[in-house]
């Protein structure tokens, strides 16, 4: 069993059983091929869709992935997961931070926080446009915004602080 969250609004659970996979309840049916470890190729009801993986994040086990000229931000936990939940053990690594740095050189096109804002994990915090693809940079946790050293515009560098939490 996977569940999967889909931009923080559409809720999936998947079941795989033999060469089938459940939906949701529904058997689907999806023909997947793995082009490269980055690329997907998939049919689904006669019709064929570019899959094409932009991040990854296995500590959190969340992904952004591109299907045809939309980008879609995955979150997703199984049956373990489901379990230190329902126990209310899942937040043990749950981790203080500080800052956060920008991951790759860009230009910042928006920034979505403000100071005094507080910001849960996963929350959105400003866009960077690195390589001509716009990312959501996300908070690593909980978070409370002490102060923003950028503005939309500005070029940063990797590793440039960008925000600053209390």
């Amino acid at each position: 069993m996977l569940k999967i969250k889909v931009n923080e609004k559409f809720d999936f659970e998947i079941h795989s059983e033999k060469n089938s996979r459940i939906i949701n309840g529904q058997e689907i049916k999806v023909d997947l091929v793995r082009i490269d470890p980055t690329t997907f190729h998939l049919l689904h009801n006669d019709r064929s869709y570019h899959i094409e993986l932009i991040a990854i994040n296995r500590s959190d086990k969340s992904c952004t992935v591109k299907v045809g000229s939309n980008t879609y931000s995955m979150r997703m936990s199984d049956q373990y997961d489901e379990l230190l939940h329902q126990l209310g053990i899942d937040n043990l690594k749950a981790s203080r931070v500080s800052e956060i740095k920008a991951p790759m050189p860009g230009l910042v096109i928006k920034v979505l926080a403000k100071e005094g804002d507080e910001v849960e994990r996963g929350g959105n915090l400003f866009i960077l446009e690195a390589m001509k693809m716009e990312n959501i940079i996300k908070a690593p946790a909980d978070v409370k915004i002490k102060s923003i050293k950028v503005m939309a515009g500005d070029k940063v560098e990797k590793n440039q602080v960008v925000m600053i939490f209390s």
